[in-house]
């Protein structure tokens, strides 16, 4: 059950009346904090993400620098990949590293389901971070199917997603049976997480503006629907984000989440009229914003808040993750603006 089910985050994402915008950031637990960079030291990633003492640590980290509305849970998308066997790696300056890629059914068979047995450290550590956490509610997370599968195929990061859009072409049989096991495999880790105490979950599909309009709903969304429906029971708040998605964002409405996210590059009032009523909307400042005088980031948070005025709900966030080299500072000070000018937006109508 979520820890505070009034919480000014959770009240946005179900379109409830807040008195200030809330607002959290996509990897505000990670590269931009030195304190994370001193608990990471000599530490690969995959291996942090298995110890409960340094997600625990390291998921706390920006909830006492930043008055956040939210934690999000540190993790990686592929640990549930990892947990079930799939010989990887995080390498640093890369991305995830696939030793045997998956392209064909041989391959595919590698991919047996997700038990809660197989990430005990996830249980733990949510269940600890609820108690440290108190009323500020924590977000779950893991990846899309499209993004997973990506990785799977290609063998690591890829900008062109060949191999990817290949197997999705040429071979829809094998691709539909991937996406439904990795479909699986996303849906028993945010159970898993939920039932542990998350508040809420956010599906990152973070490669999807890959494809097409069509692509995607023949392909993709019946499987991320999937996803969503299968955890709507839990009663907590869903999330879905992509990357270059401004094409999509209708038919990601359609999958199930509760919450749609939009990168910086499409305004949230336009994100507004692409998206079917009765969502809430996640975003939208570029993070490279975050790089130029104070003077600017104001004048551009304001412009979204406004613009998020015009959805039912809107969470404040950056259009994508904390880029390494911002100054922790900047969004200590970002974050208790958003509160203090959507505060002040909130007792005035919007004409």
């Amino acid at each position: 059950m979520p820890v505070d089910n009034d919480a000014v985050f959770l009240r946005a994402c179900r379109r409830e009346p807040v008195p200030h915008t809330p607002v959290w950031f996509m990897r505000q637990a990670g590269r931009s904090l030195p304190e994370y960079l001193r608990v990471r030291a000599g530490v690969p990633m995959l291996e942090a993400c298995t110890r409960p003492d340094m997600i625990t640590e390291i998921t706390l980290q920006p909830v006492r620098r930043y008055a956040v509305d939210a934690a999000i849970f540190f993790s990686d998308i592929m640990v549930p990949l990892k947990a079930i066997g799939v010989d990887l790696d995080i390498k640093p300056g890369v991305g995830p590293v696939i030793a045997d890629p998956i392209r064909d059914a041989a391959g595919l068979a590698r991919l047996r389901p997700l038990t809660p047995d197989d990430v005990t450290y996830v249980t733990e550590a949510v269940a600890g971070l609820v108690g440290e956490l108190g009323d500020t509610p924590l977000i779950g997370f893991a990846g899309g199917p499209f993004t997973l599968a990506s990785y799977l195929i290609e063998g690591g990061p890829s900008k062109s997603h060949d191999l990817t859009k290949a197997m999705m072409y040429g071979a829809p049989e094998l691709w539909g049976e991937l996406l439904g096991r990795l479909a699986d495999i996303t849906t028993e880790f945010l159970k898993i997480q939920v039932a542990a105490g998350a508040s809420a979950v956010q599906v990152f599909d973070s490669w999807v503006g890959a494809v097409s309009a069509e692509d995607y709903r023949r392909s993709v969304l019946p499987h991320t629907s999937k996803i969503f429906s299968a955890v709507e029971g839990l009663g907590v708040p869903r999330i879905h984000f992509g990357v270059g998605t401004g094409e999509l964002l209708g038919i990601m409405g359609e999958a199930g989440a509760d919450v749609v996210g939009v990168d910086w590059r499409v305004p949230l009032d336009a994100a507004v009229s692409r998206v079917e009523p009765g969502k809430a909307l996640q975003g939208n400042l570029d993070p490279a914003v975050l790089f130029a005088p104070w003077e600017v980031i104001e004048q551009r948070t304001r412009d979204v808040l406004a613009r998020g005025r015009t959805a039912e709900g809107h969470v404040f966030n950056l259009g994508h993750g904390v880029l390494p080299s911002t100054d922790p500072d900047k969004l200590a000070r970002l974050a208790d603006f958003v509160h203090e000018a959507s505060a002040a937006d909130a007792v005035t109508p919007l004409r």
